[in-house]
């Protein structure tokens, strides 16, 4: 007598499944429950709820632009464990209106490249959720391959990592990072300011807390001090503002990792994944709205929306690529951002062997600090007669995570008693910075010093105290929890 049917979704309906996702990302392979958990979420969450079946789930399936990022790609990263996305957000903006152009200060013709790119690692228990940003200007050397516009071939060269997008779309984009990180992309989900906006919206807005005021005229951002529910526009001001202080993409990228463990928060806390309906208009919003590669769709996100209601925001962790150098001037691609080779690969391993990131959060206690010691230019000078003395001060600032130039020098005084930070006014916050580390020192404004402060070491230089920024970003890694970025 024939085994009578599962309750699951009809085998006709998911024997197509191999040939409409070829990119079946390793994990899968190897763990056969996640696809046995895609299956069950299908048909306890979407068949069984109040009038979400089949039909919308394919309807939602439809409607997503698909993007073949892996195409004709060879000598790929080995798998690791957990599996991988690469986000990706694009400046466009074809679908916004014309009052919303005007409101939120969108307006001029799109770059086609991309404004923001983040690795984001589910692990392999369905646990945790690690975000990496990759700068935008960071320095890379684009793989060999055809000018999507142009139709030209390119050999091997420099670029900003954010121009791979234009010359070569998300092929290049996915090739490039992946010849950098050696992490193994399992999928690509591209997101411009429409899709953003109405994710955003669909949740209900995402609440954000500031102790200072974010004013940027570029974007119209204009947040006073406290808590404010962002809604779509609002929102999208807050993650583009790059003028709000001197950090620019480095202080966005951190204001772009505190929104998403915000908007992790509120995906988590507010019920929606335990509300089918409610579950569903966010998928509709997400997918419908986005490019995806060929493999990850609703099933994936089903999936993953079932996972993450085990999440808290303590299950997500955010850092960004150590930078070793600033201002690396690369020939025919200007200033660029040149990653920490030793520091970057410890953390691209972390991923690889999905390790958690914050293993590398610093255990000693540090003195809180406006701003981090990663974005603070440090040039110093000897003001003794002590020899060494300028070197062994670069040294321990140095170690203390700033970014000093390595080239100390003699100070036109060599009488200095007590040790001066010379600054911009511009930058005083930093300037603050900079001389708690340096207990005893004396604060000194020079109008027209620029970015880069110094350090005049006197006699009475003892030690570099170690220092953190006030938002919660520490460890080698610069790691923040999300359970430290959201509003207490």
């Amino acid at each position: 007598m024939p085994t009578p049917p599962r309750r699951s979704p009809a085998p006709a309906q998911r024997s197509p499944q191999p040939r409409r996702r070829p990119q079946r990302s390793a994990v899968r392979r190897k763990r056969p429950r996640w696809a046995m958990r895609t299956v069950t979420t299908l048909s306890v969450v979407v068949l069984a709820s109040a009038g979400i079946g089949h039909t919308v789930v394919t309807s939602i399936d439809a409607d997503i632009a698909r993007v073949d990022p892996f195409k004709d790609m060879k000598n790929r990263p080995r798998a690791g464990h957990g599996m991988n996305v690469l986000l990706v957000g694009t400046d466009g903006r074809d679908k916004i209106t014309e009052a919303e152009r005007r409101r939120y200060r969108l307006g001029g013709a799109p770059c086609h490249c991309t404004d923001t790119i983040m690795i984001v690692h589910i692990s392999d228990d369905r646990e945790r959720a690690s975000v990496v940003s990759l700068p935008r200007d960071s320095y890379a050397v684009a793989p060999a391959h055809t000018d999507r516009i142009t139709g030209q071939r390119h050999g091997g060269h420099p670029i900003k990592i954010n121009a791979a997008y234009a010359e070569g779309g998300p092929n290049l984009t996915v090739r490039t990072v992946e010849a950098m990180t050696h992490v193994k992309i399992d999928h690509y989900l591209e997101i411009d300011f429409t899709s953003f906006m109405k994710t955003v919206d669909v949740l209900g807005g995402v609440k954000i807390c500031t102790v200072d005021h974010l004013r940027d005229t570029y974007t119209g951002l204009d947040l006073p001090p406290g808590a404010h529910t962002l809604r779509g526009g609002q929102a999208l001001q807050y993650v583009r503002a790059r003028h709000v202080d001197a950090s620019s993409d480095l202080g966005r990228m951190q204001r772009q990792q505190r929104f998403m463990a915000a908007l992790i928060e509120r995906a988590t806390s507010s019920g929606i994944l335990l509300n089918p309906m409610k579950f569903r208009d966010v998928t509709l919003a997400v997918l419908g709205s986005v490019r995806a590669d060929k493999g990850f769709g609703t099933g994936e996100l089903l999936d993953l929306g079932r996972a993450m209601r085990n999440f808290s925001p303590s299950s997500s962790e955010f850092t960004t690529v150590p930078i070793g150098q600033m201002a690396y001037l690369a020939k025919g691609v200007g200033s660029t951002l040149k990653w920490d080779e030793r520091k970057a690969e410890r953390l691209f391993r972390s991923l690889r062997e999905d390790q958690p990131l914050s293993a590398h959060r610093t255990k000693r206690e540090a003195v809180r600090v406006p701003v981090a010691p990663q974005q603070i230019r440090v040039q110093v000078e000897n003001g003794t007669h002590t020899a060494g003395l300028g070197a062994r001060v670069d040294t321990a600032l140095a170690a203390a995570g700033f970014r000093t130039t390595h080239r100390p020098m003699d100070a036109a005084d060599r009488s200095v008693r007590r040790t001066v930070v010379a600054y911009d006014p511009r930058w005083d916050r930093s300037a603050k910075s900079l001389a708690t580390a340096l207990p005893g020192s004396e604060l000194r404004a020079v109008n027209g010093l620029g970015a880069t402060l110094k350090v005049i070491a006197g006699t009475d230089f003892r030690q570099v105290r170690e220092v953190r920024a006030e938002d919660p970003y520490q460890g080698e890694f610069g790691v923040m929890r999300g359970d430290d970025a959201v509003c207490s």
